[in-house]
């Protein structure tokens, strides 16, 4: 999707928190802990049009699930042009991923990816999305997010008990990376 679409959603939509499309360096660095070799689930909160949902399919086994959120109309509409029996689209708030991903799965998730802005919610709202987050992943499973800013570190330390950091500078804007593991 071409930046001036992203662009348009930015000014159009206050959750969508990026002028362009997340950079392939950017995306190779948040989904390096993912064993691609292995089956897993993986839920993407903010999927925009789909770069990290490409990458993903591309990567994932054929017994591999991978369950898209994304609220902004544009964004969701190119979204759904994924062609893939693995893909599963949802067009609401991750406010509420517990009530909407199917309870099988819960406790089950490998790896949660995150692109949504946490700073532009309220801690109330961000904490409920972080423990939601938490009870969905399996022991083991992973929080992986990108933040144009180091303001997660404190709410994932708080909920998962650890976090890991570090920046993917060829992006734009540059992104904090953050791993947090359920255990």
């Amino acid at each position: 999707m071409s930046t001036l679409a992203y662009l348009k959603s930015f000014f159009k939509d206050k959750d969508v928190a990026s002028v362009t499309p997340t950079s392939r360096f950017c995306v190779k660095r948040v989904c390096q802990p993912i064993d691609f070799k292995e089956d897993n689930t993986v839920v993407e909160y903010g999927a925009g049009a789909g770069v990290f949902s490409h990458y993903l399919l591309d990567q994932m086994t054929p017994n591999s699930q991978l369950h898209l959120f994304e609220t902004n109309e544009i964004l969701f509409e190119k979204l759904q042009q994924i062609d893939d029996s693995r893909a599963m689209f949802y067009d609401q708030s991750v406010e509420y991923v517990s009530d909407l991903l199917p309870e099988d799965i819960i406790g089950r998730v490998d790896f949660i990816i995150s692109g949504i802005p946490f700073s532009f919610l309220d801690e109330k709202v961000k904490s409920s999305i972080l423990d939601q987050s938490f009870k969905m992943l399996r022991d083991g499973g992973e929080f992986l997010a990108y933040q144009t800013s180091g303001h997660l570190e404190d709410p994932l330390r708080d909920t998962f008990g650890n976090v890991k950091t570090s920046w993917e500078w060829r992006n734009i804007p540059p992104m904090t990376v953050y791993e947090a593991v359920k255990r």
